[in-house]
C-alpha cells in the first residue's frame, strides 16, 4: 500500500511537471477587471504582445469591469488553476478593496496567487500655487492653522489617492476636509480651478499641470523620488519617516495554479519588462518599471493590506 502511494505520488509529480513544461499549449486569458483605456488596462496591453512572443500563444486580453474590481477579479479567483486565466491587477484591487469591503466574495490572500510585479506609479501631494506653503512642514502647518477647514479633493471612496491622503492626515495630524468626487480626473480640475486647495494624485495625471505651475508638487509618496519630478522630495525626506505608498501594478493567478507555471509565466514577464520600449512606454505613463519575484509581490500584498486594514479603521471609513 505504502508503495502504491508512493508510485501514485511520482506518477503524479511526473504528469505537472510534464505539464508545465509543455504550458501554455493554448491562448491565455488575461482578466483586466476595469474598463478599457485606465491604467490597468494600457499595463496589460503593453505587456501582453511581449508575452506571446516569449510564451508561443496569443495573450486574449479581456476587460471584465464593475463593482471596483471585483468583478473580474472574482472570475479569476474561481477559474481552473492551470496558468490559462491570469490577470492585470493593481493596488485597489490587491490591498486598498480588501481593506475596506468585507463581503468579498474571494479572499485576496487564500484565493489568488501572485506571479509578479510589474510597475509602480508614484502619487504625489499637490496644492494649489494660492496656498502659501512649499514644503511638507508648511502644509501640515497651514492645514493645523485653519482647524481642519481645508478643503482636499476625495477621488473616491476606498481609492487609492483616498485612502494615502488619509494616512498622510493620520500621520502627520493635518486634519482637512476631505470633498468627494467621482475620480481623481474632477478632482484635479477643481484643484487647478482653486475650487480645493490639496490632493493626492498619480503623478501620470497631475504632471502636465505640475510642469505648467498650474498646480505645486509638496512631496511624493514613494520611498524613492520619481524619476519624473526629480526634484520633488519624498514625505519620507520632508519629516514624515517611512511613509511609501503608491499604486502598485502585477499579474496574479488562481491560488492552486503550479508553481511551475508561476515561475514560467513570472521570467517571461521579467524579460518583457527588461525590453526598452517596454520600459519606455511606462516611463511615458508615469510609471516605474519594478518586476519582482512571486514571493515579493506575495509579500507586498500582504504588508500593504495590513497596513490599509489599519488605515481604514483608524480613519472610521465606512462603505454602503
Amino acid at each position: 500500500m505504502v508503495r502504491s502511494g508512493i508510485i501514485a505520488v511520482a506518477l503524479l509529480a511526473t504528469v505537472t511537471g510534464a505539464a508545465a513544461q509543455s504550458y501554455p499549449a493554448k491562448p491565455v486569458r488575461v482578466i483586466v477587471p476595469f474598463a478599457p483605456g485606465g491604467n490597468v488596462d494600457i499595463t496589460a496591453r503593453t505587456i501582453a504582445p511581449g508575452l506571446a512572443e516569449l510564451l508561443g500563444q496569443q495573450m486574449l486580453v479581456d476587460n471584465r469591469p464593475g463593482a471596483g474590481g471585483s468583478i473580474g477579479t472574482n472570475v479569476v479567483a474561481k477559474a481552473a488553476p492551470d496558468g490559462y486565466t491570469i490577470m492585470v491587477a493593481s493596488s485597489s484591487v490587491m490591498t486598498n478593496g480588501p481593506a475596506l469591503y468585507k463581503n468579498l466574495p474571494y479572499d485576496i490572500v487564500r484565493d489568488l496567487a501572485p506571479v509578479g510585479r510589474i510597475a509602480v506609479v508614484p502619487l504625489a501631494l499637490v496644492v494649489h500655487p494660492s496656498v502659501p506653503a512649499r514644503t511638507t512642514k508648511e502644509l501640515i502647518a497651514v492645514a493645523k492653522a485653519q482647524g481642519g477647514n481645508m478643503l482636499m479633493g476625495n477621488a473616491g471612496v476606498g481609492t487609492t489617492n483616498h485612502l494615502i491622503a488619509e494616512l498622510f492626515m493620520i500621520r502627520t495630524g493635518a486634519k482637512m476636509n476631505l470633498i468627494p468626487y467621482k475620480g481623481s480626473g474632477p478632482a484635479l480640475i477643481d484643484l487647478v480651478a482653486g475650487h480645493i486647495f490639496a490632493h493626492v494624485d498619480q503623478i501620470s495625471s497631475a504632471l502636465p499641470f505640475i510642469k505648467e505651475k498650474r498646480i505645486r508638487a509638496i512631496a511624493v509618496t514613494t520611498a524613492k523620488r520619481a524619476a519624473a519630478v526629480p526634484d520633488v522630495p519624498t514625505l519620507a525626506e520632508s519629516g514624515v519617516p517611512g511613509f511609501d505608498a503608491s499604486t502598485v501594478t502585477g499579474v496574479l493567478a488562481p491560488a492552486a495554479t503550479p508553481r511551475d507555471v508561476i515561475a514560467k509565466l513570472n521570467g517571461a514577464l521579467q524579460k518583457v519588462l527588461a525590453t526598452p520600449a517596454v520600459r519606455d512606454r511606462f516611463t511615458t505613463l508615469g510609471a516605474e518599471v519594478q518586476p519582482g519575484s512571486s514571493e515579493e509581490l506575495g509579500k507586498f500584498i500582504r504588508d500593504d493590506l495590513a497596513q490599509w486594514v489599519k488605515v481604514v479603521k483608524q480613519a472610521g471609513i465606512k462603505v454602503p
